[in-house]
């Protein structure tokens, strides 16, 4: 945080995977919370215990609604921009989407919060923001290659916007690229595919790709502490242009098989694997995702969980909630 002192912070998807586990961890360390979703993904279960709690506010808006937006930033003193559409998969199905809800939402979340005189953000993009880069581990001065996603082209001009009011409207920012994370309220991915897909079919697996992509992933609650350790010592302050960018994940990758092998010795089960084949799972999938933390970690940060570790957490916290599954 800014300061011991106690603060007021908005987040957009704040009832979505990462934005619920940020709010309760504020909350916890004694900060008021407005939580602002349209919850086409953010799942009102997630925020049942926070919605108690005097000190958290829930607004149902849409980012596309300036006016409940600017209301909304009223009397807060830090954004975290978490909300996006993150389906990477089906972003050839509609290709507006990603424009609309990542990049057109963000450019109202900086003229919102440019009208309201807040000036603080950090926000969620993504390792996909990086295209398939050549250099790993990748390290957050990489030159930017080809996109490969409309998702990860809605990303990084959103990179874009926040890094260009920084300069012209002396905004403090934090953008940091993620890896997959993983953990309790884990939404979408591999990991869920896999558990629902084996809870129907315990006798076979299918794949897409070849299961050699190679992915590092990062528990929540890891990714949740590093942002709150670099937004608490304002690092941006620092900076030429006042913004940071970091690079958050797990120092190692595994493979897809790998994967796959620990989810089902954790479901006790032994099915035959059916590869679909090719390098990667659809169009804009990266087969070699491995992010350069050291710029995080030289910040005294270390995850506490291994990946092997979050993968396990993940699939204990689907079987001990089938209700998401089922939704899906």
């Amino acid at each position: 945080m800014p300061s011991p002192d106690k603060q007021t912070f908005l987040i957009t998807g704040g009832a979505g995977f990462i934005g619920s586990n940020l709010a309760d961890r504020l909350l916890a360390l004694g900060h008021s919370v407005v939580a602002y979703d349209n919850f086409s993904t953010g799942q009102r279960e997630f925020v049942a215990d926070a919605t108690k709690h005097p000190e958290y506010r829930l607004i149902e808006g849409d980012l596309l609604d300036r006016a409940s937006l600017t209301s909304a930033l009223d009397g807060v003193d830090f954004v975290f921009h978490l909300a996006a559409n993150a389906d990477i998969r089906g972003g050839l199905d509609n290709p507006y989407r990603d424009l609309e809800q990542n990049t057109i939402a963000t450019f109202n979340v900086l003229e919102a919060m440019r009208e309201q005189g807040v000036s603080r953000i950090a926000f969620a993009s993504s390792a996909a923001a990086l295209g398939e880069p050549s250099v790993f581990p990748t390290p957050e001065d990489c030159a930017v290659p080809i996109q490969t996603s409309l998702y990860g082209a809605s990303k990084m001009a959103c990179e874009g916007m926040i890094s260009a009011y920084c300069e012209g409207f002396g905004f403090e920012g934090y953008v940091f690229r993620f890896v997959s994370l993983l953990g309790p309220r884990y939404p979408h991915g591999h990991v869920i595919d896999f558990v629902k897909k084996l809870r129907a079919d315990p006798s076979r697996l299918e794949i897409l790709g070849d299961g050699t992509q190679q992915k590092s992933y990062l528990h929540i609650s890891d990714c949740i502490a590093a942002m709150l350790g670099v937004v608490e010592k304002q690092t941006a302050l620092d900076s030429k242009h006042r913004v940071e960018i970091y690079h958050l994940g797990y120092p190692e990758y595994i493979t897809v098989s790998t994967s796959v092998k620990w989810i089902c010795q954790r479901l006790e089960l032994d099915p035959v694997l059916d590869y679909q084949g090719g390098n990667r799972g659809w169009v804009g999938d990266n087969p070699f995702v491995f992010l350069d933390v050291s710029k995080m970690r030289e910040t005294g940060w270390e995850p506490e969980f291994t990946i092997r570790e979050a993968i396990i957490a993940t699939v204990d916290w689907l079987i001990a909630n089938p209700w998401l599954l089922e939704r899906r």
